[in-house]
C-alpha cells in the first residue's frame, strides 16, 4: 500500500527530471523550476546540482562555482557533481583546476565517456597533446562495450602498438565502418610515424561520422604534422564554426597559423586563449615562440618567464629562455632550474630541456666543466629517445653518388619546371644559413620563409614502400621531372605572402637532394652554407631542435654526418661545376660586402645595399639564430669549440679527413 509520503516524492523527483530537461535548452527555465524545488526541499543535492549546471550556462558563472564548490564538500563521492564543478571552473577561466576535477570525476566514474571526451579538450586547451591524445582515447574506450576495442585501447595506452594493430585490423575485418577502431588506428599510424595512413583514415572517419569532433581535431593536428596546414586550418575552422570558444580547437588553430607563417593571427589568438586561461602554461610557451619569430623578444621573454612561473618544471620553457642565445640567466633561474632536475618523477622531456637550458647558463659564466656535463647529459637522453643510425646516412650518400653522373645531369638536366623562383640554401644547422637567408630576404626581390619540408615530402613519395629513391630518378621521363618540380611550387605556394619573384627554402638537410633539385628544377639557384667543421658540429650539439636533426646528439654522429655532407657535396661540384655556390661563413664575417656581392652575383641579382644592413630587415624567423641575425656581424661564435677541446676528441676522429680538407675537399 502506497504511504502519505510516496506522492510528494513522485512529484519531486518528476520535477527534478523535467529541470534537468530544460538546463542545457532552457536554462533560465529550469533555474527557475529548480529554484521552486528547493523551496519545497532545501538543500536537495541533485536539485543544487541542476542549479549549479543552469547558472553556469546562463553566464553566472562565478555563483555556479560557488555554489558546487560547496555540494563536492558535501557530496564528495558524487562524479556528476565533480564534472560539473570542473565545468563551472573551466568556464570562470581556471582550467588547472577544472582538470582536476575532471580527473576526480573520472576516479570516481572511470567508464564515462562524456567525462572523458571534456578532460582531452581541457588538456588540448592546456597544450598538453599527449595527456589529450590518451584521454581521448579512454573516451573511445568508454563509448563502447565491445570486448576487443577495450583491449585495443589497453594496448595503445601500453604503447603495445603490434598487440593493439592487430585487434584494431581483426575489428575492422567484421565491422569495416567502425569508425571507433578506424580513429585508434590512425592514432596507432602516427605514431609509427605513417602520416599518410593515418591522415587518410582520419579522412574516412570525419566523412562517416561529421559529428565525430575529436576525430576532426586529430585529423587537423595529422594534416599539420603532414605539411598540410591549409587543410589543417580548414578541419579547426569547421570545429569553431560550431564552438568558437572550444579550447583545445583553438590551440590546434594558433599553432596552424605559426605554421602557414600567419604570426600575428597566431599572436591575436594566443593573447585570447591566454585571457580565458591565463594558467596555461605551455600556452604561454608557444606565445612566446611565436613572440620570438616576429623579433618581439621582450616580450617573448615575458612570456616564457611567465611559463616557467606557472610551471617550474617545464623543461621547455627554460630552454626557450636559453635558445634566445642572447638571454642570460640569473642566480635565482639557475637556481630555479637545479631545483628542477631535483623534482622526483619530472618527465624525460622536462629533463633533458632543462640541462640544455643549465648548459647554456653555465657556458655563458665560463663555468664550462659544468656546461659540458649538462650538454652531455642532454644529448644522451635525446639519443636514446631518438635511436640515430649514423651508418643509414651514410648509405644514402653512397646511393646518390652512385646515381648521379655528369652526363645523366648533362643529358636530363634541363628537363624539369623552368621557374626561376627558389632559391635553396643547404648544409648543417647552425653553418650559418640563417645568416645567409637574412641577406638575401634583404633583397627587395627575394622573400624569405622558412626551413620548408616540401621537397622532404617530395623525396618522401618518391622513395615509396620499396626504398627506390634515389635510383628511381633514372627511369624517370620529362613529363614527371616537370611534373615534381611544378608539385614542389604548388606546395610551397601557401608560405609566400609577397609578390617577390623569388624566395627562399632554408632546409639544410636538401644537401643531400641537390641533384633532385637539378632534374626537377634546374632554373633554381642552390647555395651551400658551410662553417669550420668543428665550430658547426659543435655549436649543432651544444643546440636542442625541436624536431629533427637527430644526428646532432652525439659528438662521433655529428662528426660522421659532417664527413659525409662534405663527401657529397664535393661529387656534386664535380659533376655539375658552378651549380651550387658555396659561403663560408668565416669568410662572410671577415669580408661581408664581398662575399654578398658574389652571393647576388651567383643568383643573377643585382647588388642591394639592403642586404649590408641584413639586421635591419623585418621579418619572421624561426630558427635557433633569430635574434642573432638582428644584430650586425660579429665574430662571437668563432672557435668557441676550442673552449671544450678537451672534451671533442670524438668529434676529431669522426670527422677524419673533413677536419681539414672542408673548405674544397677533392672529390672521393
Amino acid at each position: 500500500m502506497a504511504t502519505r509520503t510516496e506522492q510528494p516524492v513522485g512529484s519531486l523527483n518528476m520535477a527534478l527530471a523535467q529541470a534537468e530537461r530544460l538546463a542545457s535548452t532552457r536554462p533560465t527555465l529550469a533555474l527557475e523550476q529548480v529554484d521552486e524545488i528547493l523551496a519545497v526541499a532545501p538543500g536537495h543535492p541533485q536539485a543544487l546540482l541542476v542549479r549549479g549546471r543552469a547558472l553556469r550556462l546562463i553566464g553566472q558563472t562565478r555563483e555556479a562555482r560557488r555554489l558546487l564548490e560547496r555540494l563536492a564538500v558535501e557530496q564528495s563521492g558524487s562524479a556528476a557533481t565533480a564534472l560539473e564543478l570542473g565545468l563551472a571552473l573551466r568556464a570562470d577561466g581556471d582550467l588547472p583546476r577544472a582538470i582536476a576535477q575532471f580527473r576526480h570525476a573520472l576516479t570516481l566514474k572511470p567508464a564515462w565517456a562524456d567525462a572523458w571526451a571534456i578532460l582531452a579538450d581541457a588538456l588540448r586547451t592546456a597544450g598538453d597533446d599527449a595527456a589529450a591524445n590518451a584521454a581521448q582515447l579512454a573516451t573511445v574506450r568508454a563509448s563502447t562495450q565491445d570486448p576487443v576495442l577495450m583491449r585495443a585501447a589497453m594496448a595503445l595506452q601500453d604503447n603495445d602498438l603490434p598487440t593493439a594493430e592487430a585487434l584494431l585490423r581483426q575489428q575492422l575485418r567484421t565491422r569495416p565502418g567502425n569508425v571507433a577502431a578506424m580513429r585508434m588506428l590512425a592514432e596507432l599510424a602516427a605514431r609509427l610515424g605513417r602520416l599518410d595512413d593515418a591522415q587518410a583514415l582520419l579522412a574516412q572517419v570525419v566523412q562517416l561520422a561529421p559529428a565525430f569532433d575529436a576525430a576532426r581535431q586529430a585529423y587537423a593536428m595529422i594534416l599539420q604534422r603532414n605539411n598540410r596546414p591549409a587543410e589543417a586550418l580548414r578541419e579547426i575552422d569547421v570545429l569553431l564554426a560550431q564552438d568558437p570558444r572550444q579550447g583545445g580547437a583553438r590551440t590546434v588553430k594558433a599553432a596552424t597559423l605559426v605554421r602557414l607563417g600567419e604570426y600575428d593571427a597566431a599572436i591575436a589568438l594566443y593573447e585570447g586563449l591566454l585571457a580565458d586561461y591565463p594558467t596555461l602554461a605551455r600556452n604561454w610557451m608557444s606565445f612566446g615562440h611565436a613572440l620570438k619569430t616576429v623579433g618581439r623578444q621582450n616580450d617573448a621573454v615575458a612570456a616564457y618567464r611567465r611559463a616557467t612561473e606557472i610551471e617550474p618544471t617545464l623543461g621547455e620553457a627554460w630552454w626557450s629562455l636559453a635558445n634566445l642565445k642572447t638571454y642570460r640567466f640569473g642566480d635565482e633561474a639557475i637556481g630555479a632550474m637545479d631545483g628542477a632536475l631535483r623534482v622526483a618523477g619530472i618527465s624525460e622531456e622536462d629533463r633533458l630541456h632543462l640541462h640544455f637550458a643549465l648548459a647554456k647558463a653555465r657556458e655563458d659564466r665560463g663555468e664550462d666543466a659544468l656546461a659540458f656535463d649538462h650538454y652531455r647529459s642532454g644529448n644522451a637522453l635525446r639519443r636514446d629517445q631518438l635511436g640515430y643510425d649514423p651508418d643509414r646516412i651514410h648509405r644514402q650518400v653512397a646511393r646518390t653518388i652512385a646515381t648521379f653522373d655528369s652526363a645523366m645531369i648533362r643529358e636530363r638536366g634541363g628537363q624539369g619546371c623552368d621557374a626561376r623562383d627558389p632559391i635553396f640554401i643547404v648544409g648543417l644547422p647552425r653553418s650559418g644559413s640563417t645568416l645567409v637567408e637574412q641577406i638575401l630576404a634583404s633583397h627587395p626581390l627575394v622573400e624569405g620563409t622558412m626551413e620548408l619540408p616540401d621537397l622532404m615530402a617530395i623525396v618522401r613519395e618518391l622513395t615509396g614502400r620499396e626504398d627506390r629513391y634515389p635510383e628511381r630518378l633514372r627511369e624517370a621521363g620529362a613529363e614527371e621531372l616537370r611534373n615534381w618540380g611544378e608539385a614542389y611550387l604548388t606546395r610551397t605556394k601557401v608560405q609566400r605572402k609577397t609578390s617577390r619573384p623569388f624566395f627562399i627554402d632554408k632546409m639544410p638537410n636538401n644537401w643531400l637532394h641537390a641533384g633532385l633539385i637539378a632534374l626537377i628544377l634546374p632554373n633554381a639557384k642552390i647555395i651551400d652554407a658551410r662553417r669550420h667543421p668543428m665550430d658547426c658540429c659543435f655549436s649543432a650539439y651544444r643546440q636542442h631542435f625541436a624536431r629533427g636533426q637527430a644526428f646532432t646528439y652525439d659528438l662521433e654522429d655529428v662528426g660522421l654526418y659532417y664527413r659525409d655532407y662534405v663527401t657529397a657535396m664535393a661529387h656534386f661540384d664535380a659533376i655539375m661545376p658552378g651549380r651550387i655556390h658555396r659561403v663560408i661563413h668565416e669568410r662572410l664575417i671577415e669580408d661581408v660586402e664581398g662575399e654578398v656581392r658574389k652571393l647576388l652575383d651567383h643568383c643573377g641579382l643585382a647588388f642591394d645595399p639592403a642586404c649590408l644592413s641584413f639586421w635591419k630587415t623585418d621579418r619572421a624567423v624561426r630558427t635557433a639564430s633569430s635574434e642573432q641575425v638582428r644584430r650586425p656581424v660579429n665574430r662571437d661564435g668563432i672557435d668557441r669549440w676550442r673552449r671544450f677541446e678537451g672534451e671533442l676528441a670524438p668529434l676529431k676522429t669522426a670527422l677524419g679527413p673533413a677536419l681539414n680538407d672542408w673548405e674544397a675537399p677533392t672529390r672521393p
